[in-house]
């Protein structure tokens, strides 16, 4: 008999502005790191470390550096055709938070076995830019439905998304599996050994 393989699917972060105006704008005003843009992250070999038992789907978002919700739905809702039952989302950043408001607010047609949250924000507040029209709605209730066994991960030193986010998450969807992970930031370290025990085990 064939071996199964689960799928994972990685939605990774991005950027997003009120207007193309104060787009513009950080683009002319932001330093560049020429270090970073040959620096890898654990996306990068998250598919090898978790071996062939599993399918890592990392679908590259529209403009993720102006991103806009309803463009990421429409390309979502593509790729869900391709997706079998069992199914593990993990978002990381913004791509937490598409996934927190797209299954909050549309029925998933696949079962999920689990969603995982890592560095996702909650609001805006507290953040150093706006979240456009990635607000969250009222209510979580179908994502915490729908969405499997929900897992965050969230550092204490994180710089970009503090962890009271994580904390918002937890008081309305719980119970959820929280993994607090000191010293790793905003998560953009070059392995994630954590995340791969914890697909692994599911």
């Amino acid at each position: 008999m064939a071996q199964r393989v689960r799928q994972v699917v990685v939605i990774g972060g991005g950027s997003t502005y009120d207007s193309y105006e104060a787009y513009l704008k950080n683009l002319k005003r932001v330093k560049l790191d020429f270090g970073r843009l040959m620096k890898r992250g654990w996306k990068d070999s998250f598919a090898q470390r978790l071996g062939p038992k599993f399918q890592v789907v990392q679908p590259k978002m529209p403009t993720p550096d102006n991103a806009k919700y309803t463009e990421w739905a429409i390309w979502f809702r593509k790729i869900i055709p391709f997706l079998k039952d069992g199914v593990v989302l993990v978002g990381h950043s913004l791509g937490g938070l598409f996934l927190a408001k797209y299954l909050s607010m549309h029925r998933f047609p696949k079962r999920i076995k689990a969603t995982i949250l890592i560095a996702t924000p909650f609001t805006a507040e507290g953040l150093h830019e706006s979240l456009g029209d990635f607000t969250l709605p009222s209510s979580l209730k179908r994502f915490k439905r729908q969405g499997g066994r929900i897992i965050i991960y969230h550092s204490p030193d994180d710089p970009v998304v503090p962890l009271w986010h994580a904390g918002e998450y937890w008081g309305a969807l719980h119970p959820v599996v929280f993994r607090v992970c000191s010293g790793l930031g905003h998560f953009n370290q070059p392995t994630f050994p954590e995340l791969v025990r914890e697909i692994r085990a599911l």
